[in-house]
């Protein structure tokens, strides 16, 4: 932006000028056809009781309607601790369209309650399914997180996995809240480009926050928070193997690649997250859903 040294980067597909902002549907919805989203509570979060197959479903019905606002969270042991610390985060996870469980610790305790077909919905997983829907039926896509240049970058690795889909813009936002000249800019771009999916590639709570303040506000019709996606994508950062995200040791392997900037997390969360769903689950606390 002239006379500013702002990191926002937007990337559009074409230079026509932005159309007019008109009135936003606001329906998030539990819904789909009617038929409620099961959920299990952990610590007072509502967790969508779906697996990879059911979320992509669910979330390809909501792009064939025509409502917009709908967000999705993809929230795991770190999600819900913030949640139980944080009463407003724990609100947005509550208030979303779908709160899908991205870790094993949501899909045991679900099992634990009956959703025998409960599995865990990786984040980076449900983006490569609904990228692979979009590019099948023609649903559009934004890319809006990361490190300057993660979400372009993000851009060309993915229309070089799937030749059909079509990627409309990407922002790389500051590591700041977006200032008002930079919230206008933003909010007119997406607007203009009306994206099926944006995608939300910032750090939890950021994202939540984020997607909470603004989805009533965006013409797009499903956005979802999807972390560290980003940089998984583009290479940036190792994934664990497979076999240590089902055994539930996914945090281990990234602990042992990123010490100074998990450990902390691992070691505040973790062990109050098994200490609060032992008392849940006994009956010596409640944790009612807000």
């Amino acid at each position: 932006m002239p006379g500013s040294e702002s990191r926002l980067r937007l990337r559009w597909k074409d230079d026509s000028e932005p159309s007019g902002i008109g009135e936003f549907f606001k329906d998030r919805g539990m819904t789909l056809s009617g038929e409620a989203i099961s959920h299990v509570n952990v610590l007072g979060t509502r967790i969508s009781a779906v697996n990879l197959e059911t979320a992509v479903g669910r979330i390809g019905g909501w792009l064939s309607q025509e409502a917009t606002g709908r967000y999705v969270c993809v929230t795991g042991v770190h999600g819900v601790m913030e949640g139980l610390r944080n009463p407003e985060i724990r609100s947005i996870h509550n208030s979303a369209a779908a709160c899908v469980p991205d870790g094993m610790p949501m899909t045991w305790v679900g099992r634990i309650h009956g959703h025998s077909d409960m599995d865990r919905v990786y984040g980076p997983d449900l983006m490569l399914r609904m990228l692979e829907l979009s590019a099948e039926r023609g649903y559009t896509n934004f890319f809006y997180g990361g490190a300057e240049g993660v979400a372009d970058d993000l851009k060309v690795q993915m229309e070089r996995m799937f030749p059909d889909l079509e990627v409309v813009g990407t922002c790389c936002p500051p590591f700041r809240p977006l200032t008002p000249e930079e919230e206008k800019e933003v909010t007119a771009e997406i607007n203009r480009l009306r994206p099926d999916l944006l995608w939300v590639g910032l750090s939890t709570p950021k994202q939540e926050m984020f997607m909470a303040r603004y989805h009533d506000r965006l013409k797009a019709k499903v956005l979802i928070g999807v972390g560290a996606a980003f940089d998984f994508h583009t290479g940036r950062v190792s994934q664990a193997p497979r076999w240590m995200m089902r055994s539930g040791l996914e945090w281990f392997y990234r602990l042992c690649t990123e010490p100074r900037r998990l450990g902390p997390r691992y070691l505040r969360n973790n062990p109050a997250f098994i200490w609060n769903i032992l008392l849940q689950h006994s009956g010596l606390r409640k944790y009612p859903i807000d």
